[in-house]
């Protein structure tokens, strides 16, 4: 390990918690911190851009990569991520290339997916077992690698942010008023796909295929309720998301609560929304 990372872990050692004295438990609570803020942001992208089904089909993905990964003899860390990467790009292409809506051609793709996925796994004894831990999530299983990758995908997605944030707000209001400005579409979709992709098979190891959307939708559907401005939305969405992220894995740390990380969190998340349309009920907004 090298000395940063150390120093990174020592920095998350200092919060006075004792179930963050484990190694497996700050690598886990820095994943999170990682992960959640991308996820959030991300979120609101998919709001604006009525693609809350994409990351179900990208999450649902993971079971045909996980399968092909073992059949062929390669990790299923490396396997998943690059075939929901390429279910992604395929949507995108899929919506953009022919007359179907983005819905459509995201259901296609789903089914398409996950029949090969269950075939695949129905064709190989005992296959089945070794996708729970993909059903699920453990974020505790998430190694220094894995972080370290989520640290440079942060920085990658926070230059996406403060360069196309205005760009992508004028797509999701009208892609055709972006083209005749001079936008190139086209580009923005699909680097948006690639990063959201990645970002859903990351966010599959932390809390399941199950869960993965709500992980992403629910910061910032909370986020709609008590922002005032587009802007607003992100900083909400980030704030929601990494509050449950850490409120849900120390919760689920303690021996009273021994419940999943992953629906810990989600159940936080959904906490937080609950609130906030109690919220905006008693404001009248």
């Amino acid at each position: 390990m090298t000395d940063f990372a150390t120093w990174i872990y020592d920095i998350v050692g200092l919060i006075p918690l004792e179930c963050l004295e484990a190694d497996f438990m700050r690598r886990a609570l820095l994943a999170l911190l990682l992960l959640a803020p991308m996820a959030s942001v991300l979120g609101v992208h998919m709001l604006h851009q009525r693609m809350a089904f994409f990351s179900d089909a990208v999450g649902h993905s993971a079971f045909a990569g996980v399968a092909l990964g073992l059949i062929l003899g390669v990790s299923p860390r490396l396997s998943m991520p690059l075939f929901g990467v390429l279910t992604g790009l395929g949507i995108m292409a899929l919506s953009r290339r022919s007359t179907l809506g983005a819905d459509t051609a995201t259901g296609v793709v789903f089914s398409a997916v996950v029949a090969f996925g269950l075939a695949v796994t129905s064709a190989k004894a005992g296959l089945g077992r070794d996708m729970q831990q993909f059903l699920y999530g453990d974020v505790l299983t998430i190694t220094g690698p894995e972080t370290a990758f989520l640290g440079v995908l942060s920085l990658t997605i926070l230059a996406f942010q403060t360069i196309g944030y205005n760009r992508m707000l004028q797509i999701s209001l009208s892609p055709v008023v972006a083209r005749a400005w001079g936008m190139r579409v086209a580009l923005w979709q699909y680097v948006f796909a690639l990063l959201l992709s990645v970002v859903v098979m990351f966010s599959v190891w932390a809390v399941g295929v199950l869960l993965v959307t709500a992980l992403l939708i629910v910061p910032a559907a909370t986020a709609r309720n008590l922002a005032r401005s587009a802007g607003g939305m992100f900083w909400w969405s980030m704030a929601v998301g990494t509050s449950s992220a850490f409120i849900g894995l120390v919760l689920s740390a303690q021996e009273w609560c021994s419940m999943a990380t992953g629906a810990t969190i989600i159940l936080v998340a959904s906490g937080w929304f609950g609130a906030s349309m109690l919220w905006k009920r008693t404001l009248g907004r």
